[in-house]
C-alpha cells in the first residue's frame, strides 16, 4: 500500500499516535485498477482531524494474474550443447528448430511483459494524488523516459515477433520436406552455432530454402465408383458379441446388401441379402437350424449361399452370393474383393493389459474417406469437441504428428496420443490419460493410466459408413460388471460423433458440388495425407503402395 499524506502529519511525532487514537477509513471509487481510501485520523490530544491519502493498489492481484501468462521457464537452461560445424541428422536438425520457437515464444512473452510493467509506471506517474507533490517539469521529465523505454520495448516486441514468425516457418518447412520424402537421403545438415544459446538469426540452421512447386491433393466432386482393389482386403464388418445362433446382421459393403448369420457348426457365414427367388430381403426372416429363411415364401438358405429348402415345390439347385467370411478375435470379416484372400487375418486385439469395456456399431451417412480424413486428424479437437472430451483443452502455438518417413503410424506432439492408419479401413489409437486440458508435455508411455480405441470404416456405399469402435482400458476393470456401462459409452460415442457429423457433412455437400476438401495441407495433416496419397496410389492401381508396412 503506498501511504501519501499532508506535510502536516508528516511532520507530526509518532508519540502523538497513541492507542486512544481513532482512525476512520472511506473508499472511494476505483480508478485505473486502484481505490483511494481518505483516513481520517483523530489524534488524542489533538484538536481537529488529519487526512491521509492512501493509495491501494492491485498489484500483488495483477502479477499473480500475469504469472500464469508470463512465468514461463527460459529454455536455454534446457538446451544441448553444439558445437559449430557439426553434422546434424534430421531429427536433431529438428530439435534444434523446436528449441528456437521455444526460446523466442519465451523472449516474446519477457518483451510484452516489460511493455505491461512500463504501462503500469505511466499509470503512476499520472495518478492525480501524486501529481500533487511533483512539479509538471519532473512529471514531464518521467514520462519522456518512459516513452523512450516504451518506444524500445514496442521495437524489441516487432523483432521477438518476427523471429518466432521465421522459427515457425523454418520449423513448417522442415516438416514439408519430411512430408514430400525429401529428406530421406538427405540424412545431414550443417549447423553452424557460436554458442550455446539459441539462435537469434535465420542463419543458425544451414537449410537453403527453395520452396519447390506444391504438392496439391485433390479430393472434390461426387465419390467415385469404388475401385476393385480397394474390395481385395479383409474387412471387419461386425463385433462376435452381436451374432447369436439365432440370429443375423444385415450390412452394406460397397453398395451390396448382405446377411451374416451362424451356421449347423456355429461359424458365421456371409450371403447375399436377396432372395435367389423373388428378390425378397432375408434378413426379415429368421435362422432355423443355421439357415436363414426367406420370410416370403419360406426358402432357406446355407452360409454358403446354397438353398436347402424349398416349401411347396420341388428342390432345385439355386445358390446365393456369397462371401469369404471368417471369425477372429472377437471379430467377424469377409472379403468382398475378386482376388483370392489372403491366408492370414490381421490382428486387432487391443495390446496385453487392456480389456474391452464397449463395443458399438453406428450407420454414419458420410462417405467412409471423409471420416477416415476426421479420424486421422486430432488438430480439430479443441475446436470442435468443446463439450465432449476436450472440454477444457488449451490449444497449442504448434500441433506436430511425428512418424517415420514411409509409415501410417506415429504420435501427436503435445498430445499424449499414438495413433495408426492401419488399411484398408482402420484407425488405431492409444490414449494417455490425464487430467483434463492437461494433456500436453506427457507421451503415452509417460502416462499411468490409457484408453486404446478401434475405428472400423466399412464403406457401405457412397454417401454412408459402418462404423465399428471398441474401447478399450488398463484401468478400471470393474467398470465391465455395472450394469447398463454399455449403453452409457455408447451415449458418450454418440455426444462425440455428433460434434463431428455436422461439420463433416457440410464438407460432403460441398466436396459433391466441386470443392477441395484437401485444398492446403499443413504439416499437422501427414497422417490424413498419407491416407489419401496410399489410396489413391490404390485407385490407380500402382505397381507398389506408398508407406508399406513390409517395406
Amino acid at each position: 500500500m503506498n501511504v501519501i499524506a499532508t506535510g502536516a502529519l508528516l511532520n507530526l511525532p509518532f508519540s502523538s499516535f497513541s492507542r486512544s487514537s481513532k482512525l476512520r477509513v472511506k473508499k472511494s471509487n476505483t480508478w485505473s485498477g486502484t481505490y483511494i481510501s481518505v483516513v481520517d485520523v483523530e489524534l488524542q490530544g489533538l484538536k481537529g482531524q488529519f487526512k491521509v491519502f492512501a493509495v491501494i493498489g492491485e498489484e500483488d492481484e495483477k502479477k499473480n494474474a500475469w504469472g500464469a501468462l508470463f512465468h514461463v521457464e527460459d529454455p536455454r537452461t534446457k538446451i544441448p550443447l553444439h558445437n559449430k560445424g557439426k553434422l546434424f541428422d534430421v531429427d536433431q536438425a529438428l530439435e534444434v528448430a523446436r528449441y528456437d520457437l521455444q526460446y523466442f515464444d519465451w523472449r516474446a512473452r519477457q518483451d510484452v511483459l516489460t511493455i505491461m510493467l512500463l504501462h503500469e509506471k505511466v499509470v503512476e506517474v499520472l495518478n492525480p494524488l501524486v501529481r500533487e507533490y511533483k512539479s509538471i517539469g519532473t512529471v514531464k521529465k518521467e514520462l519522456a523516459e518512459l516513452q523512450k523505454e516504451l518506444e524500445e520495448a514496442h521495437r524489441q516486441v516487432n523483432i521477438s515477433e518476427a523471429r518466432v514468425s521465421t522459427a515457425l516457418d523454418k520449423l513448417a518447412y522442415m516438416e514439408e520436406l519430411v512430408n514430400d520424402n525429401l529428406l530421406q537421403d538427405r540424412t545431414v545438415t550443417e549447423v553452424s552455432q557460436t554458442s550455446s544459446s539459441p539462435s537469434t538469426s535465420s542463419d543458425s540452421v544451414e537449410i537453403k530454402k527453395r520452396r519447390l512447386p506444391r504438392r496439391r491433393l485433390e479430393v472434390s466432386g461426387p465419390v467415385q465408383p469404388y475401385p476393385p482393389h480397394l474390395k481385395n482386403f479383409w474387412y471387419p464388418v461386425a463385433f462376435s458379441s452381436g451374432l447369436k445362433d439365432d440370429t443375423m446382421i444385415p450390412i452394406e459393403c460397397f453398395e451390396e446388401p448382405w446377411v451374416i448369420f451362424r451356421g449347423k457348426d456355429g461359424k458365421p457365414g456371409c450371403v447375399q441379402n436377396t432372395c435367389a427367388h423373388r428378390a425378397c430381403p432375408l434378413h426379415l426372416g429368421s435362422v432355423n437350424e443355421g439357415r436363414i429363411q426367406c420370410p416370403y415364401h419360406g426358402w432357406e438358405f446355407a452360409t454358403d449361399g446354397k438353398c436347402e429348402k424349398m416349401p411347396s415345390a420341388q428342390l432345385r439347385n439355386v445358390k446365393l452370393k456369397s462371401l469369404p467370411c471368417f471369425e477372429k478375435e472377437g471379430m467377424i470379416w469377409v472379403w468382398p474383393g475378386t482376388d483370392p484372400p489372403t491366408v492370414t487375418l490381421p490382428s486387432l486385439e487391443p495390446p496385453s493389459g487392456f480389456k474391452v469395456h464397449a463395443e458399438i456399431v453406428m450407420e454414419i451417412p458420410i462417405e467412409h474417406g471423409l471420416l477416415l480424413d476426421n479420424l486421422l486428424d486430432l488438430a480439430h479437437a479443441p475446436f470442435t469437441h468443446t463439450s465432449t472430451f476436450a472440454k477444457g483443452w488449451s490449444v497449442p502455438s504448434l500441433v506436430k504428428f511425428l512418424t517415420p518417413a514411409s509409415g501410417l503410424q506415429g504420435y501427436w506432439d503435445p498430445y499424449p496420443i499414438d495413433m495408426e492408419f492401419r488399411p484398408p479401413c482402420m484407425v488405431i489409437s492409444t490414449i494417455g490419460i490425464s487430467k483434463p486440458g492437461k494433456l500436453e508435455g506427457k507421451s503415452t508411455k509417460q502416462c499411468a493410466t490409457h484408453l486404446h480405441q478401434l475405428h472400423v470404416c466399412l464403406p457401405s456405399s457412397k454417401q454412408k459408413t459402418r462404423l465399428l469402435y471398441r474401447m478399450s482400458l488398463d484401468f478400471a476393470p470393474l467398470l465391465t460388471h455395472i450394469p447398463f456401462m454399455q449403453h452409457l459409452w455408447r451415449h458418450f460415442a454418440k455426444q462425440v460423433l455428433d460434434e463431428d457429423l455436422r461439420l463433416v457433412e457440410g464438407q460432403q455437400e460441398r466436396m459433391n458440388n466441386g470443392d477441395n476438401v484437401w485444398n492446403f495441407p499443413v504439416p499437422y495433416d501427414k497422417l490424413g495425407v498419407r491416407y489419401r496419397l496410399w489410396r489413391d496410389a490404390l485407385e490407380r492401381e500402382a505397381k507398389e503402395l506408398p508407406f508399406n508396412r513390409e517395406n
